[in-house]
């Protein structure tokens, strides 16, 4: 079996080919592009079938992790999107909680009230209301009201609408039929209700998720529609499979119509790759570290399983999401950052970033600033001739010049302001790796680091070094890693529903009968995937808190029906996980079942353990020896460093550093300091030693 895994960043689109059958892997990189990123998806995989004799009609599947819904919410270019929702709820979404985002800060920037994703008179009441604790009816829908406010949006050019009612995650019947009807009077447009896509207590949080849908929804369906009618027109009969925020991938059925889904594709990927990575070097507790051109993505595994945000601090953009969502920290720190010096004569690095048109001054594309890319070049620490396997020249006088320029304004030499530049952009990436360990309580001294992405291995030790992280893992393709996680995850949907439970009195008949059925249902559209029974897992998971807490801790529920051991067994696991989050439990307080979670993985294809590198010696693997700079006590120095191809490196033959590594899709940086070593899978692993 063949399939091919397709991860589209903000600079680069990567590509990784694989043949299940004999082992064969391919990788190939071509440049992004924005204004339509199908467009390089389609031309990467033309060429890499091309390059690698690659049939196309002999792929099964192709795995695509893509930002598109992700740009949307960002750049706050989505769609024009309506709400229908009960009298007096229309400012749900602009109200919120009250909560302040900067508790210290007179100057509050609520993204739902500076950027809606809904105008205010694109959101209309109709009358209708449901009422807990069954969702039982008090006032029935008012039909016409909703044809109205249909008729109403649809004059205004309105393409996608959300329907929100309160309570209706207890009973959707009014979402439903308002969605009928909507959809009668707007029959191109998209209509999704809160319900389907959450159906689970806190409207404000709801009624948002619902929003985003509606907001990225047209989007979304177009792009991924386009491109599964254009792979199929360039020879390729198998199936299209899209990165889930979850972690799983899904159908372009079910993205298109929970586009949420996709809201951390282009992210995900990449956890799951250094996860593959990490296992295969026998590492368990792992620190994904992603720099691309663009941004820093952070993620968190341990013991195989990936850290999840929770219903008070998942978010996109600012936005609150009720969506399954791995948690991943981005920052704006990559190759293509632009280092400046601010209005207050700060010396910063990002968020901006040069992109990949026009890029960095080195791409020779007409970038006339400053970028962390030219510095690294400015620093012999990229190699002019051998980028990107040799096939694009830097332009060293341009990246000098643009460096030289930041210098001057800094009144720094030249190297002091490159090396400057690589300072502050690992110190910001240490600060965002802090922010996912340290303030949750977790040691990274205890971690190994993964550092991958064009940018990752030429600044993973640096950065290892801040944290006081002993170890470094460099991937056999850091470049395309995200696009390697694309191939080691499953089909996967979740499923929840609220219960409001104490543990007191818990009705034991409703809750297994609710575990059941929400199996059932994610097993039916396994089916429909077709999906064998037998090639799926589910795992059933409980949002539970102490009695009047305003938030809960996820604990695993028992597969079967529960009975009331399970449960003690269930209130057992839960007052030991607040103590192990908060320090302390109240064992003789009552519990509450809040939610209870559903999921569902449909066992895809998957990379194999690769072979063991034949690879050869460090004396064969030497290309050349070249000046590189590097801070070492607090003074810049100058070392001859030796410049190595990675391809011909021995494996299980430590060498020191300063080292510099080639290959095609990244550069490795090996300070001072340091040591390094291939191992047995091909991963280069960087052992710190004495801080630099």
């Amino acid at each position: 079996m063949q399939t091919i895994g397709v991860d589209v960043g903000g600079t680069f689109t990567d590509l990784v080919f694989c043949d299940l059958k004999t082992g064969t892997l391919a990788i190939h990189k071509v440049s992004t592009t924005p204004h339509d990123p199908s467009e390089g998806v389609l031309t990467g995989i033309r060429e890499l079938c091309q390059q690698n004799s690659i049939d196309p009609g002999g792929i099964r599947y192709v795995f695509h992790g893509t930002t598109t819904a992700t740009n949307a919410v960002l750049e706050n270019k989505g769609a024009k999107a309506g709400i229908i929702t009960n009298h007096g709820f229309r400012d749900i979404v602009h109200i919120g909680r009250h909560q302040r985002v900067e508790h210290y800060s007179i100057m509050q920037e609520l993204p739902w009230q500076s950027r809606p994703l809904v105008q205010r008179r694109y959101r209309k009441t109709v009358g209708g209301r449901l009422a807990p604790p069954t969702g039982h009816e008090l006032e029935p829908l008012d039909e016409d009201a909703v044809r109205r406010a249909a008729q109403e949006l649809k004059a205004e050019g309105v393409e996608a609408v959300a329907i929100c009612f309160l309570f209706s995650y207890l009973n959707p019947s009014h979402e439903l039929r308002a969605k009928a009807i909507v959809t009668e009077v707007m029959p191109d447009a998209f209509v999704t209700t809160s319900s389907f896509l959450s159906p689970q207590f806190r409207e404000f949080e709801r009624f948002t998720t619902a929003s985003l849908a509606a907001f990225i929804g047209p989007k979304v369906g177009r792009y991924i529609d386009h491109l599964d009618g254009a792979l199929h027109d360039s020879g390729i009969s198998g199936d299209l499979r899209i990165m889930a925020s979850n972690g799983g991938v899904a159908t372009p059925t079910m993205v298109t119509e929970k586009p949420a889904l996709t809201l951390l594709s282009g992210l995900v990927a990449g956890v799951l790759g250094g996860a593959w990575v990490g296992e295969l070097a026998g590492r368990r507790r792992l620190i994904t570290f992603d720099i691309g051109g663009t941004s820093a993505d952070i993620g968190i595994v341990i013991d195989g399983t990936f850290a999840e945000t929770d219903s008070r601090s998942t978010s996109i953009a600012g936005f609150p999401l009720l969506m399954p969502m791995l948690d991943i920290h981005t920052i704006g720190a990559g190759g293509g950052s632009i280092a400046y010096v601010d209005r207050g004569g700060a010396f910063r690095v990002g968020p901006q970033s040069a992109g990949a048109v026009p890029g960095p001054a080195a791409y020779g594309r007409g970038g006339d600033r400053p970028t962390v890319t030219d510095a690294n070049l400015v620093l012999g620490r990229l190699d002019p001739d051998d980028f990107l396997g040799g096939s694009m020249a830097l332009d060293v006088d341009a990246a000098r010049r643009v460096i030289g320029t930041l210098a001057t304004e800094l009144g720094l030499p030249l190297n002091d302001a490159a090396e400057g530049v690589l300072t502050i952009l690992n110190a910001n990436m240490a600060n965002a790796i802090r922010s996912r360990t340290v303030q949750k309580g977790i040691d990274p001294r205890g971690f190994a680091l993964v550092a991958f992405g064009g940018a990752g291995p030429l600044h993973g030790a640096e950065v290892a070094a801040m944290l006081g992280i002993p170890e470094v893992i460099v991937p056999p393709h850091p470049g395309i890693t995200s696009a390697v996680g694309l191939l080691t995850t499953d089909l996967k949907y979740d499923t929840i529903r609220t219960q409001f439970q104490v543990s007191d009195a818990v009705d034991l008949d409703r809750l297994n009968r609710d575990c059941r059925d929400m199996q059932a249902e994610l097993a039916a559209q396994f089916e429909a995937d077709k999906i064998p029974a037998q090639d799926v897992t589910y795992r059933r998971v409980g949002d539970l808190r102490y009695v009047g807490q305003g938030y809960e801790l996820k604990i695993p529920l028992p597969d079967g029906t529960i009975d009331a051991a399970g449960l003690a067994r269930i209130w057992a696991a839960f007052h030991k996980a607040h103590a192990a989050e908060y320090g302390h439990a109240f064992e003789a307080s009552p519990i509450e079942i809040v939610n209870i979670r559903v999921s569902g993985a449909g066992v895809m294809p998957k990379l194999a353990r690769p072979p063991t590198p034949s690879g050869g010696s460090l004396e064969a693997a030497h290309l050349r020896t070249s000046p590189c700079v590097f801070r070492v006590d607090g003074v810049l120095k100058s070392f001859e460093t030796p410049v190595y191809q990675r391809a011909k490196l021995p494996v299980q033959q430590r060498f020191d550093g300063p080292a510099i590594i080639l290959q095609k899709d990244s550069t490795t940086v090996v300070p001072p300091r340091t040591a390094a070593i291939v191992d047995d899978t091909g991963n280069i692993i960087i052992t710190l030693g004495e801080p630099a």
